[in-house]
């Protein structure tokens, strides 16, 4: 492992924000990163795929850059596997490996950009799945004494995009590997969400299978959303809100088609991109980013965006949803 000085990032985080990390290495192995962490070089940032974060500065310390690879089955029973992937994998590759040998669970989240060990920090999740369904535990290094653990579901404490990583924990340990339960044939299969029926109708296929699945995902998510390779950005920038009931009752008196779900506890769910959508945010731009002109709740770099500039944007609409629905959106990507 070399360690290098003063090297730019633009190459590693997908909005294409130009800043400098102070030290820089990438790291393959656990000796690899273990030997990072003797430098005694600190703080230590961990990167993945840099698909869920927004750099506003240059980065003091150490930044690792997590290449942990491999993915493999540890475990067979009757109806599932377990499987071991290595963190530093790139996720959907890991679902397309799923799905090639025919193991389910993770098709619905086809194309979520980033790497394997980033989806457990941030409980990625879409078209009615979320990782918590299929976790079963990961291990991780602690960055203080250079320790392997394990953190086993309950340990994580996931919430709607969110979990143990992302509050207490945080900054503290650098995940290498993530264990997975799938399924085997036959597949419990989840077409109900958004558009997947209908796109799998629109291709004339009746009796879908969990690569028809992850094809269908794939088609959607590639209609609205910008690659990043053209277009800077790192997907859904805000959570979806979630709110008491009163407020939607409140909304529907001048909004009665607002689109809204159905939460366990009692609350609902209001998409974000219609709340900004709804606030004239869609297609905006504002100097060198803006709202993504199909979906609202992505924000793109049209080039040469800082990463303050994005962030500004990013406040100016927290800020405009606030005030028309009394909704105060959550930033979903790290802004570092």
């Amino acid at each position: 492992m070399k360690i290098l000085e003063n090297i730019s990032l633009l190459p590693y985080n997908t909005f294409g924000i130009d800043i400098k990390a102070e030290h820089f290495a990438e790291i393959s192995n656990l000796e690899d990163l273990r030997a990072g962490l003797r430098t005694g070089i600190r703080p230590v940032f961990l990167l993945g795929g840099g698909s869920n974060v927004l750099f506003t500065q240059d980065v003091h310390g150490l930044v690792l850059k997590n290449n942990l690879r491999g993915i493999k089955v540890v475990r067979e029973f009757k109806n599932k596997v377990w499987v071991e992937v290595g963190a530093g994998e790139v996720w959907h590759e890991f679902v397309l490996w799923a799905v090639e040998h025919n193991f389910g669970g993770v098709e619905n989240m086809s194309l979520i950009p980033g790497t394997v060990g980033a989806s457990p920090i941030q409980n990625i999740g879409a078209y009615g799945v979320e990782l918590k369904d299929v976790f079963v535990q990961l291990e991780a290094v602690n960055l203080s004494n250079g320790k392997l653990k394990t953190f086993r579901h309950s340990a994580c404490r996931f919430g709607y995009r969110d979990s143990v990583f992302k509050r207490e924990e945080k900054g503290k340990w650098c995940i290498t590997s993530v264990v997975f339960s799938l399924t085997k044939s036959p597949h419990r299969l989840n077409t109900s969400y958004g558009d997947i029926s209908k796109t799998l109708e629109i291709n004339g296929i009746n009796t879908p299978g969990i690569a028809d699945i992850s094809r269908a995902v794939v088609q959607i998510r590639s209609s609205k959303l910008p690659d990043p390779a053209k277009i800077g950005n790192c997907g859904s920038f805000f959570k979806n809100p979630e709110t008491d009931r009163n407020v939607l009752d409140r909304i529907l008196k001048n909004h009665p088609l607002v689109p809204h779900y159905p939460l366990a506890d009692g609350r609902v769910k209001i998409p974000a991109g219609w709340l900004i959508e709804q606030c004239g945010w869609k297609g905006k731009r504002v100097g060198n980013t803006g709202c993504y002109e199909r979906q609202a709740l992505v924000l793109v770099n049209h080039g040469g965006a800082t990463g303050e500039e994005v962030k500004s944007l990013a406040y100016a609409i927290i800020e405009s949803v606030e005030k028309q629905f009394g909704i105060r959106l959550e930033p979903e990507v790290n802004m570092v």
